[in-house]
């Protein structure tokens, strides 16, 4: 008698292998193998078991040896559970998988005989005879001493261990559609076909809510298993029409209580369904079937439907209540994943509006403006923290910020939109970059402290923002920052190089020495280009900072001035993102454009009672130049006029004039030394002061006041 290896000489899988071989039964396929084999096992001489079953346990385990080409020598797949797999003694083992299957599976055959180590335990189907499949976990060893070749496991799932994989493989993911795709995968156990429809307002990620049977509308979010479908057969992103959809939903509501319903056969389904289109959408195939409705159901008070779950088979083989049960253990199971991917997805469509209602425009007449946003994973945990806006100011100039709040997610969005908006809001008042800032950095001590900030995995504590202001005239930019990095600006020649900006600490930086914030002031002539931007663009754990600020100016330098921006812009982007990325990134690319210089004149005069008259003469030259029509030039000339008389009366210091000819309209602008502020006031009809403001109110479609460092300059706006 042969001996056997001891425990302690054997590996684990040795010792699995050795156990199978026992398994084998002494007829049937077995015989094939020779008559040592059949009478049973070599090594203990002990019979097998004919009924392995006893008791009454569902037999749940198969067996398959397979030589070095891979084909069947013997197997026990004799229980009822694996009826219908043709598992013929010297036929090719990949006769029983889906044709997709068997280059992977073949793979890993040869892979186990090779070298000698085992594959364990991978979910895989087998294909039955009639053109169904059967779930098993397949695990494949080396054959016990002294035979050769594998021995291939096969367990059936069952239905208990079943429940818990499939519960455990939905919870995987918050996207709606991976998780109704798990649900289906999982429902395919059961059946041939599985479908997963969900209410429109789930796949949008809006709250469901009892409505007007009418308005029901059905989308299918997943369906296995992946194959051609029928014309007219609907797919995963598809509605149901409008019929089905009705029909699934009051199938599932019955007494208005949703549970489950069994249309058992082909004919059957056409009776209920009745429409050639509705039978066309729903029905898998051309063969009688049946097929379970399983709803998805949210407990409350009312329970609110999510949707349905659809099981087809065919239908010589009709579903058990006990099967039917099991089905709805596992879809009440893990309907709750459903609706975490529901309220998952409509925080990520709530931030991905924020996010895009703050994306700039495509700019002006002055500026063209192109940005590109990629959050650091396609959920909206990767989303939030980054904004960068630009948008025209009342006096002419344009503004463009950027900024960064520690952390992702919806609060560090809503963090970023409070501050974008609080940021406009200040600039247009006429604010400067540095006073905005100051002011942000207040807001960012009152919005959050470090403790409350981290908890919620975000912090407005320590926020970046850079501002830039560009003046179309002067073609200057204003720059502050607070912690930010520093922008690049493309000179005309194509010389790029980061912006020289004093280094100071981020938003709320109590822990730092409170410094004011300076304003830095640089040229940017017409064709220049400014690349604003976010740390997520330029970081590389493989190199320092100041070397990714370097690969961004190269890149931007490349930028030919005929190139189209926003193209430009995702070109800049995807030559320096890295591909794993760990934060959001975020790029903006402004290309100066600014007021031709006949479009522009500024005259200065000193503060004397003779200054509105020299004023009035000089603009009113100058509107004859430009052709402008008569009622529109008297306009301007009253304007001015009352704007340089306050000056006058209530600044001193020299007097700057300065009209542009900007789109459809004039901007006139005064400028002053004085520090008081003009306000409208509501003066009598006979009141001398107050009375100039009042003039320039109705003269002119806005008006406005913003500070320099050395006075203030009102501005205001004619229609042409």
């Amino acid at each position: 008698m042969d001996s056997t290896p001891s425990a302690s000489s054997s590996s684990p899988f040795d010792l699995v292998s050795s156990a199978l071989g026992r398994y084998f039964p002494s007829g049937g396929a077995a015989a094939a193998a020779g008559p040592a084999d059949a009478r049973g096992d070599r090594a203990t001489g002990r019979r097998v078991p004919d009924d392995t079953a006893a008791g009454g346990q569902e037999q749940i385990l198969g067996a398959v040896n397979l030589d070095r080409e891979l084909r069947i020598t013997r197997c026990n797949l004799d229980a009822p559970v694996f009826a219908g797999l043709n598992a013929v003694t010297g036929s090719p083992f990949v006769d029983l998988l889906p044709p997709g299957d068997v280059p992977t599976v073949t793979r890993r055959l040869r892979q186990v005989l090779e070298t000698g180590e085992a594959h364990v335990a991978r979910i895989q189907r087998l294909r039955r005879a009639d053109g169904s499949e059967l779930v098993v976990s397949l695990s494949i060893l080396p054959a016990a001493v002294p035979q050769e070749g594998l021995t291939v496991s096969v367990i059936a799932m069952a239905r208990r261990l079943h429940l818990y994989a499939a519960e455990t493989a939905i919870g995987t993911s918050l996207d709606i559609g991976e998780t109704a795709q798990s649900l289906a995968e999982s429902l395919l156990a059961w059946g041939d076909v599985a479908a997963v429809d969900l209410d429109f307002a789930v796949w949008t990620g809006e709250g469901v809510t009892e409505r007007a049977q009418g308005r029901i509308r059905l989308r299918r979010a997943a369906l296995v298993p992946d194959r051609a479908w029928p014309e007219g057969y609907v797919t995963p992103g598809d509605d149901l029409p409008g019929d089905a959809s009705r029909l699934l939903a009051l199938a599932v509501r019955r007494a208005d209580a949703p549970q489950a319903i069994v249309i058992p056969d082909g004919a059957a389904v056409e009776r209920v369904l009745g429409s050639p289109r509705v039978l066309r959408a729903l029905v898998p195939g051309d063969r009688s079937a049946g097929v379970a409705c399983i709803p998805l159901v949210l407990d409350g008070a009312p329970p609110v439907v999510l949707g349905v779950a659809e099981v087809w088979r065919r239908a010589d083989c009709p579903f058990r209540d006990s099967e039917l049960f099991d089905l709805q253990e596992l879809v009440a199971r893990t309907v709750h994943h459903v609706d975490l991917a529901r309220q998952h997805q409509r925080e990520h469509t709530q931030v991905l509006a924020l996010q895009r209602r703050l994306l700039p425009r495509t700019g002006g007449d002055t500026i063209e403006i192109a940005s590109v946003y990629q959050p650091a994973t396609p959920d909206s945990a990767g989303v939030g923290g980054d904004w960068v806006n630009s948008f025209p100011l009342p006096d002419g100039r344009t503004a463009l910020v950027v900024g960064d709040v520690v952390g992702h997610g919806l609060g560090a969005a809503a963090t970023m939109g409070q501050l974008s908006m609080e940021a406009r809001a200040l600039l247009s008042a006429g604010l400067a970059p540095d006073e905005v800032l100051e002011h942000l950095d207040e807001t960012v001590t009152l919005l959050d402290d470090t403790e409350s900030g981290l908890a919620a995995g975000y912090s407005a504590l320590g926020s970046t923002c850079c501002i830039a202001l560009y003046d179309p005239v002067s073609h200057h930019l204003a720059l502050s920052s607070a912690g930010h990095l520093p922008p690049v600006l493309v000179s005309p020649d194509g010389h790029a190089a980061p912006l020289a900006v004093r280094p100071h600490p981020g938003l709320g930086a109590e822990f730092a020495l409170r410094e004011p914030f300076d304003v830095h002031t640089f040229g940017a002539p017409p064709d220049s280009l400014l690349a604003l931007y976010t740390d997520g663009l330029v970081e590389d754990p493989a190199s320092s900072i100041d070397e990714g600020i370097a690969r961004l100016a190269d890149a931007v330098s490349a930028v030919h001035p005929w190139d189209g921006l926003q193209q430009a812009a995702r070109h800049v982007v995807s030559a320096l993102a890295p591909v794993h990325r760990r934060d959001d990134v975020t790029l903006l690319l402004a290309r100066m454009i600014g007021y031709r210089k006949g479009d522009t004149a500024t005259w200065r005069l000193p503060a004397r009672d003779d200054a509105p008259a020299r004023a009035r003469a000089q603009v009113s030259a100058l509107l004859r130049r430009w052709g402008t029509r008569d009622d529109t030039r008297d306009t301007v000339l009253l304007l001015v006029s009352e704007l340089v008389t306050n000056a006058v009366r209530f600044a001193t210091g020299p007097i700057t004039v300065r009209l542009i000819r900007a789109g459809h309209g004039l901007l006139c602008e005064v400028g002053d030394t004085g520090n008081g502020r003009p306000r409208l006031g509501r003066g009598g009809l006979l009141d001398d002061d107050g009375r100039g403001l009042q003039t320039v109110h109705r003269l002119t479609t806005r008006w406005g006041v913003r500070w320099t460092d050395t006075g203030k300059v009102v501005w205001a706006e004619v229609a042409r």
